[in-house]
């Protein structure tokens, strides 16, 4: 029994050692430098940035979304009321932009995106609406935008100061 004690952590590393699940720096077609056309559109929606860029190929024609602006202030709201501001944005990149999701951590802050994709110069609207009700003082709320660009997370935030009647 002794000798399977010391074998086991061995046999352990060396199965974890040959299965390397590092991403390959290839692209799909099995080229170091894919092209956009040979990428699907899942992997461009899930565009890989990482620490180390190296083991990464990014396409660099990608679309890029342009904000007119990522703030807004709605300023003093009584709490209770719905309140919403539309995000304008331009596709300032090369290729159509297509929006995965748009999405806020707090139910009470709701977005809504284009479904279909906004070609290059192309022009697109986040519209968040946000429920004060429950809500009170100074809030910030965030909407990240997931799509196939360079960044492909994009945020805007609104923000409000909540009167309690």
């Amino acid at each position: 029994m002794s000798r399977f004690r010391f074998a086991l952590p061995i046999v352990l590393v060396l199965v974890l050692v040959g299965c390397d699940s590092r991403p390959s720096a290839k692209g799909p077609a099995g080229t170091a430098n894919a092209s956009q056309e040979e990428l699907s559109a899942e992997e461009l929606i899930n565009n890989p940035n990482t620490a180390n860029p190296q083991e990464v190929v990014v396409p660099s024609d990608l679309g890029v979304i342009t904000f007119a602006e990522k703030t807004f202030d709605f300023g003093d709201i009584h709490q209770g009321k719905v309140v919403s501001h539309s995000f304008d944005f331009t596709n300032t990149g090369q290729k159509p932009v297509i929006i995965d999701n748009a999405s806020s951590s707090c139910g009470c802050t709701v977005p809504s995106y284009p479904r279909e994709p906004v070609p290059p110069g192309g022009k697109g609207r986040i519209d968040v609406q946000f429920n004060s009700t429950g809500k009170a003082g100074m809030v910030s709320k965030t909407v990240l935008v997931r799509a196939n660009t360079q960044p492909n997370l994009n945020e805007v935030t609104i923000t409000a100061n909540v009167l309690v009647p």
